[in-house]
Order: structure tokens, then C-alpha cells, then sequence
């Protein structure tokens, strides 16, 4: 009795799970392009749109998951997704003209992965513990890409990074150029006073 107790709180942990997969991958596809759009890398660029189709499978994917368990394709509110995808808009806003704005995005997109694919492994894990083989080889089949997604992120992180870092130098040693060049104009400016201050009083003799 207790064995059937768990097998039933497991599927509908399962069932629970894929909804939210659902709406989190719809959610995406809204996302992505506007994070394409908004990066200035082409390598990011091409790898939000790349991912943007892979997603559009991964729906059709969970449809037919939905199928083989004799469930409506229907998605459950994940506040989860929300929230990251809410603060991927934020950095998109916030960082708009700023040599960070890439490094953000790539941040933005590996927490939206990251999240992917705990939920795929768990459901995956689920899949199998319950004997849905055929489930769990397409929930795979998605994890795999979610992986993928995020391998690629991390490459190119590295050279948005360096990219970011190297831009945030140059404008500070433009800073401290211009505030050095004010500095010697004020220095100039002071000495000329100072020296015509200075000068030698005429003799009254």
C-alpha cells in the first residue's frame, strides 16, 4: 500500500513538473528573441536565436509527453521562471548602453538554462523510477540541449567578459586623462596668478 502511495505522490510530482516545463518554455519563446535582439555580440546573438528553435521542439517535445500520459498540454504559472526572466528584463533596461550589457545577458540566459535543467533531470529521473521510458527518453532528449545551451553560454561569457572588463578600462583611463588635463589647466592657470602676483614691486627710488 505504502509502495502505491508512492508511486502515485511521484507521478503527480511528475505531472506537476511538466506543467511548469510547459509554461517556463512558452515563456521563452517570448524571452528569447528579445534577448537576441538586445545583445550586441553576434556569437550571443546567433546563440539566443539558435536556442529559440531548439525551444520551439522542446515544446513540441512535452506535447507529446503530455500525450503519452493522457494529459492536456497545458502549463502551470511558474513563478520560478518568472522571476529570472524578470531580471534578465531588468539588466536588458538597466545596462542598455553599457559595455557589461552582453555579460549580463549571457548571466540572464545560464540561470534561465540552469533552472532547465534541474527540472529536466528530476523529471527524467522521475520518468524512469515510474517505468515511462518513452517519457523519460524525450525529457533527454531536451536535457541534453538545455546542457548544450549552457556549454555555449560559458564560452562565450569568457569573451564578453574580457570584452566588458576591457571597455570599463579604457573609459576610466579616459576619466582620468580628462581630470589630468583639467588638473594641469588648473595648475597653469594658478601659477600664472601666482607669479603675477609676485612680481617685483617697482622702486620708488
Amino acid at each position: 500500500m505504502a509502495k502505491k502511495e508512492q508511486s502515485v505522490g511521484l507521478r503527480k510530482l511528475l505531472e506537476d513538473q511538466l506543467a511548469d516545463s510547459y509554461y517556463a518554455e512558452k515563456q521563452l519563446l517570448k524571452a528569447l528573441p528579445k534577448m537576441a535582439k538586445t545583445a550586441t555580440n553576434d556569437e550571443l546573438r546567433e546563440a539566443f536565436t539558435s536556442h529559440l528553435e531548439e525551444t520551439k521542439e522542446q515544446v513540441s517535445r512535452l506535447e507529446q509527453v503530455f500525450q503519452l500520459m493522457d494529459m492536456p498540454a497545458k502549463g502551470k504559472t511558474c513563478p520560478a521562471i518568472d522571476g529570472i526572466l524578470e531580471e534578465g528584463k531588468e539588466i536588458m533596461e538597466e545596462f542598455a548602453d553599457d559595455a557589461a550589457l552582453d555579460a549580463g545577458l549571457v548571466s540572464a540566459g545560464q540561470k534561465a538554462e540552469h533552472y532547465e535543467i534541474s527540472c529536466y533531470g528530476c523529471m527524467v529521473a522521475w520518468a524512469e523510477q515510474l517505468g515511462l521510458e518513452e517519457v523519460a527518453d524525450l525529457l533527454k532528449e531536451t536535457l541534453e540541449e538545455e546542457k548544450g545551451a549552457d556549454e555555449k553560454l560559458s564560452a562565450i561569457g569568457e569573451t564578453v567578459n574580457v570584452a566588458a572588463e576591457g571597455e570599463g578600462e579604457e573609459e576610466e583611463e579616459e576619466e582620468m586623462e580628462a581630470v589630468g588635463a583639467s588638473n594641469g589647466r588648473s595648475t597653469a592657470s594658478r601659477s600664472s596668478g601666482s607669479k603675477a602676483k609676485q612680481a617685483p614691486k617697482k622702486s620708488t627710488r
